[in-house]
C-alpha cells in the first residue's frame, strides 16, 4: 500500500473555492526530477491571498499552495541532489502552478532547489522563507550599488511584516543605522530588538508627492510601492538607492524623473519568483552568516497544517507580524 501524507489543497468551485485536508500519494504529485520530504513551509502574504481567495493568485485547480519549503531529498534524477540532502525551495511558482510545501511531500524541478546551507537548520530557513530571502536579495542590491553604513541612515517601510523585519535585523546587524516605518507604532519595542535605531510612522510618507524633498537617506528597502515609495525616492541622498520589492499600498509610482536625474538616485527592482539559481545560493549563504539567529527567532511563530487557513485570514487583514513557520509534520 503507497505511503500517504496529507496536505493542504484549494478547489475552484462556481461559488469561490474550497480548503481542506487531504491524504495524498506520491502518484498524485505534479511532475519534476527531485521528490523532497517537506518539513517546514510558511505562510507569506501571497499564501495568505491564495487561500482566502482574495487575489488570483493559484492558476490551475485543484492546488497545493505555499510558495516556499525546507526538507530533505528522498529520490532525485538530477545531477546536484541525492537522497539525504537538505533543500530549500523558494519562488519558481510553487504554490501557485505547481503544488507547493502545504504537504508532506513535494516534487518539483531540481534548478528550482538549492542546497540548504552549512548553519541554517530546516526550520531556521523556513524561518527566514520567501520574505527572508528577499529581504536579502535587497541588501545585496544596496551593497552593490554602493550603499555604505558610514552614508547615512537606511529606511525600511513596511517594517513590521515579513520582508522588512528580516531587512531591519540584517542591516543592523551589518553595521547600518536602521530607521523603521511602520503602521503598527505599538510595535516600537520589537522593531527595536531587531536593531531599529528609530522607528516612525508610516504616514509620513503618506502625503502628496514633491518631485525632490529634503535629504534622509543614504539608501532604503521598500516593501509598499505608490505613494509611499514615491516620497522616499524624493528624499534619498545624491547618489543613494533603493531596492523595491513590493506593492502593498499599490502598483503604481506617482513621481516625476527628478530625483533619478537630479539627484543620480538609483532605483533596483528586486524580484525573489525568478531569481537565477547562483544568486539564489549566495543569498541563503549570507543569511547563514550575517542574521542573527535570536533576532530570526524574535519574529517566528510557529503552528500546523491545519492552522493555516485561519492564519491565512490574519495575515490579509493585517494582523500579523514577522514570520510564521508551518511544521508540515508537526
Amino acid at each position: 500500500m503507497a505511503e500517504t501524507f496529507r496536505a493542504l489543497r484549494v478547489t475552484k468551485t462556481e461559488d469561490g473555492q474550497t480548503v481542506e485536508l487531504v491524504e495524498l500519494t506520491d502518484d498524485d504529485l505534479m511532475d519534476g526530477d527531485v521528490t523532497v520530504d517537506v518539513e517546514y513551509s510558511t505562510v507569506n502574504y501571497k499564501d495568505g491571498l491564495a487561500i482566502t481567495g482574495k487575489a488570483p493568485i493559484l492558476r490551475s485547480s485543484p492546488m497545493i499552495p505555499g510558495i516556499d519549503f525546507a526538507g530533505r531529498v528522498v529520490s532525485s534524477e538530477h545531477a546536484d541532489y541525492a537522497p539525504g540532502d537538505a533543500v530549500v525551495l523558494t519562488g519558481w511558482g510553487v504554490g501557485e502552478s505547481h503544488f507547493g510545501g502545504y504537504a508532506g511531500r513535494a516534487r518539483v524541478r531540481g534548478d528550482w532547489l538549492v542546497h540548504l546551507p552549512e548553519g541554517l537548520t530546516a526550520e531556521e530557513s523556513m524561518a527566514i522563507g520567501t520574505a527572508g530571502f528577499t529581504a536579502m536579495l535587497c541588501v545585496l542590491a544596496l551593497e552593490e550599488q554602493g550603499v555604505r553604513p558610514d552614508d547615512g541612515d537606511v529606511l525600511v517601510t513596511g517594517a513590521s511584516g515579513g520582508v522588512g523585519s528580516v531587512a531591519v535585523a540584517l542591516l543592523s546587524g551589518l553595521g547600518y543605522r536602521v530607521v523603521a516605518s511602520t503602521g503598527k507604532l505599538d510595535e516600537r519595542d520589537y522593531l527595536t530588538s531587531l536593531g531599529a535605531a528609530e522607528v516612525i510612522d508610516r504616514e509620513e510618507f503618506n502625503t502628496p508627492v514633491r518631485p525632490l524633498g529634503k535629504t534622509r537617506w543614504a539608501g532604503a528597502v521598500d516593501t509598499v510601492g505608490s505613494t509611499t515609495l514615491a516620497n522616499v525616492l524624493s528624499q534619498i541622498k545624491p547618489g543613494g538607492s533603493v531596492a523595491a520589492c513590493g506593492l502593498a499600498q499599490g502598483m503604481d509610482l506617482p513621481t516625476s524623473v527628478a530625483p533619478f536625474i537630479l539627484r543620480g538616485v538609483r532605483l533596483i527592482g528586486v524580484d525573489s519568483v525568478y531569481c537565477p539559481r547562483e544568486r539564489r545560493q549566495l543569498a541563503w549563504t549570507r543569511l547563514a552568516r550575517d542574521l542573527d539567529k535570536a533576532k530570526l527567532a524574535a519574529t517566528v511563530r510557529r503552528v500546523r497544517l491545519e492552522d493555516v487557513p485561519s492564519v491565512a485570514e490574519e495575515i490579509v487583514a493585517g494582523r500579523v507580524r514577522g514570520r510564521v513557520v508551518v511544521a508540515i509534520r508537526g
